[in-house]
């Protein structure tokens, strides 16, 4: 049988208790996550498509702009995108939803390549919507892992 020395089980209880808080404060406290991962939370891009106004209305502005105004996230992207663009060009009343939102802080855009096919990118532009070329800024974000919804 072994006896354990009493000076050095004091000094092994020692380091164990010292490696113990170490570790215990290098782990996260609940709720909280990496800066990137917070960063990724807070963003929402809404990709647009339906040339439908009432799905425009009653769901996709309605959606958006309460979670801008309300601060659900701290930015509200939304890409119009395909049909949506030739109604948002054609239609005042969905032009006033659109610029309410943008004042609110809603940005948006729009694809240029389907705008230049509808022939409406000049008057998207004229009602405050960015024109780019989005497949790479939609590919970025989607690999990115931010936050995405689609009508």
């Amino acid at each position: 049988m072994k006896f354990i020395n009493p000076n050095n089980m004091k000094n092994t209880l020692v380091f164990l208790i010292a490696l113990f808080l170490v570790g215990l404060n290098s782990l996260p406290l609940s709720g909280s996550e990496p800066t990137s991962m917070k960063e990724t939370d807070n963003q929402l891009l809404i990709v647009w498509t339906s040339g439908d106004p009432e799905l425009a209305h009653k769901m996709v502005f309605m959606y958006a702009h309460n979670a801008q105004k309300n601060g659900w996230w701290d930015q509200v992207t939304m890409l119009v995108w395909g049909p949506s663009e030739k109604l948002s060009s054609e239609d005042a009343k969905i032009q006033e939803s659109l610029q309410k939102m943008q004042e609110d802080g809603v940005e948006l855009l729009a694809c240029k390549a389907c705008a230049d096919q509808y022939g409406v990118c000049s008057k998207l532009e004229d009602i405050g919507i960015t024109v780019k070329y989005t497949g790479t800024f939609l590919t970025d974000y989607i690999k990115s892992g931010k936050k995405i919804i689609t009508f």
